[in-house]
């Protein structure tokens, strides 16, 4: 995309972090902006201080893992501004191990991190393909590109969101579309995601007894989601696939992979 002023953004996980701060930049650019979220309250705050700004914005209480509730942001996208422009799959949420870890635990992270890009992209693209412009960005993470002993259910899902986005982009290329593919690959950023268990539904606290992640004070040493957010912008305007805001750790993730791969690792 090269023009972005009047366009229109959805973005998931949009009232906090990363999201928060891709929809500032778009709003910087003059989109127009659907910000989704669980946390309505956040939600709520996030919008007022977009609006205070000067943007366009809207908010829709949105539940990435229930399909229906993806497909009723799309609505209201459509409603409210009649256009979707550029989609970005962004909410996540951490999970730990995979031995100790229940199964009521992979369905609360899986059903966030994979199947929330899954339901932006089955229930956007159609859009996107048929009036043959826009973008999707799917936020996934370094941990996307190299397994982490302590991160095992994470990993799990942002692997198959790196997988999800090269196959879509190879798809739509094959299909001569104009619509662009980006997969956020980011290291520690200064989020709430250690934090991400406060919105852990009852069902899932219950078995799990899930408390405060281990990634706060990793987190808290993060580059700041703006960086993040400037590097999705660029990487959108110059249809570019992956968005790697850590050069190290993803140069060092592929040596780990080619590692593993030759039988060195």
């Amino acid at each position: 995309m090269k023009e972005f002023s009047g366009k229109v953004a959805v973005v998931t996980g949009g009232a906090s972090g990363i999201g928060l701060a891709m929809a500032r930049r778009f709003a910087g650019a003059g989109m127009r902006l659907v910000l989704a979220d669980i946390e309505e309250p956040v939600l709520e705050a996030a919008v007022a201080e977009l609006a205070d700004g000067g943007a366009e914005v809207v908010g829709v209480p949105t539940d990435v893992a229930d399909h229906a509730s993806v497909v009723a942001l799309r609505e209201a996208t459509l409603e409210r501004f009649g256009a979707v422009h550029v989609v970005c799959n962004n909410a996540g949420v951490v999970g730990r191990s995979i031995v100790d870890s229940p199964v009521e635990l992979w369905d609360w992270v899986v059903g966030v991190n994979l199947f929330g890009v899954i339901h932006g992209c089955n229930v956007f693209l159609p859009t996107l393909v048929a009036q043959d412009e826009g973008h999707v960005v799917n936020t996934a993470s370094i941990a996307g590109l190299r397994g982490n002993a302590l991160l095992g259910i994470y990993c799990t899902t942002k692997f198959a969101v790196v997988g999800l986005s090269e196959s879509l982009s190879e798809e739509l290329k094959a299909r001569g579309s104009h619509v662009g593919v980006s997969v956020v690959c980011p290291g520690f950023v200064q989020t709430q995601i250690a934090h991400s268990h406060r919105n852990m539904p009852e069902r899932v606290r219950a078995v799990t007894g899930e408390g405060e992640a281990f990634l706060g004070d990793a987190v808290s040493f993060g580059i700041p989601p703006a960086e993040v957010a400037d590097a999705v912008f660029d990487a959108v305007a110059a249809d570019r696939l992956y968005v790697l805001t850590h050069a190290d750790m993803a140069r060092g993730a592929l040596d780990q992979r080619i590692a593993i791969l030759f039988g060195d690792g």
